[in-house]
């Protein structure tokens, strides 16, 4: 069994520490910029939707 001691633990450690940190921002920056990415075509096509329920309606009253 090889042993590094303790300076090679605490090596390791900030390394882990530097790299999980770096994960947690990397997944916060994606969750920023990609969201609006989903969201707004989404309204969009609500937007599409109500407008075309809205006509539809304004169809059935005027046809009535």
């Amino acid at each position: 069994m090889e042993t590094h001691g303790p300076l090679g633990t605490l090596w390791v450690s900030l390394g882990l520490i530097g790299f999980y940190l770096a994960l947690i921002w990397l997944n916060t920056l994606l969750g920023i910029f990609l969201t609006p990415l989903f969201l707004i075509p989404q309204t969009w096509l609500m937007d599409k939707l109500k407008a075309r329920k809205e006509a539809k309606e304004e169809r059935d009253r005027a046809g009535a």
